[in-house]
């Protein structure tokens, strides 16, 4: 098996802006291989967005290669993108993206409507009750978002995330909502999903202590890759005077 999950060749994304042409990313080159843990980080307009866009199949470049899991899928249709996003990609947002009135469980299960899986109702229900015993959620599988903290809900929505059993997460700001403490519950779940279940995990993060807890660093400078580093020894502790999420000020103030 070819070890390569991420190959990108040259790629390049321009938006045109009335008559002005906007160059996004310059030339972006990069592997990345199955099991690795990366953050991709980079100042505010470094075209990190957009590159995650990119790689979650959410957008397509102007130019240049991108080939996932033996795939090029870089002039895709959209149609065709959507399914390989639903069949080889898991995402976790910032937001968590939860529905307000479906249990645990049930969105978990979810995104398996949209994909041809082949599993019966029973199959479903049992993997998706799985992961959320994977996730530390074993006792909360009927609890709706608004009976969870946002520690619990951004691991519902991790095990969204995998339910179809993606090659690669794509983890987009996933601690930004939460406090110091959950952020440290939640990195070192990506962690351990990284280490024990051999999940490819790609965070994008501004915050250099989230993303010293990744194994590879690659940041982004003027939609040209700046660095690209290997963490050596353990990762950085996190600080817990960090400056608590907008919606937690009024629990501490």
């Amino acid at each position: 098996m070819n070890d390569t999950l991420v190959k990108l060749n040259d790629i390049r994304r321009t938006f045109r802006v009335g008559e002005i042409s906007v160059h996004v990313l310059r030339g972006i080159s990069l592997t990345i291989e199955r099991g690795a843990y990366v953050a991709l980080t980079g100042s505010s307009g470094s075209g990190k967005t957009t590159l995650m866009n990119l790689l979650g199949c959410l957008d397509r470049p102007t130019s240049g290669e991108y080939w996932l899991d033996g795939v090029e899928v870089s002039r895709m249709s959209s149609d065709a993108r959507a399914m390989i996003r639903n069949r080889k990609i898991g995402f976790v947002f910032q937001n968590f993206n939860l529905l307000p009135r479906t249990t645990a469980l049930e969105q978990v299960m979810m995104p398996l409507a949209y994909t041809n899986t082949g599993l019966s109702e029973r199959d479903a229900k049992a993997r998706a009750i799985d992961l959320l015993k994977m996730v530390g959620l074993g006792e909360r599988m009927d609890h709706r978002p608004s009976q969870l903290s946002g520690g619990q809900q951004q691991r519902v929505a991790i095990a969204r995330a995998l339910i179809n059993q993606p090659p690669v997460l794509f983890a987009d700001e996933p601690t930004g909502n939460l406090d110091s403490r959950t952020t440290a519950e939640i990195l070192e779940m990506f962690d351990r999903l990284n280490r024990t279940e051999g999940i490819t995990i790609i965070l994008v993060t501004h915050d250099p202590t989230v993303a010293g807890h990744a194994r590879r660093n690659i940041r982004l400078r003027d939609g040209m890759i700046e660095s690209d580093t290997v963490r050596e020894g353990p990762p950085p502790p996190l600080q817990s005077h960090s400056t608590p999420p907008a919606h937690a000020e009024s629990q501490v103030a």
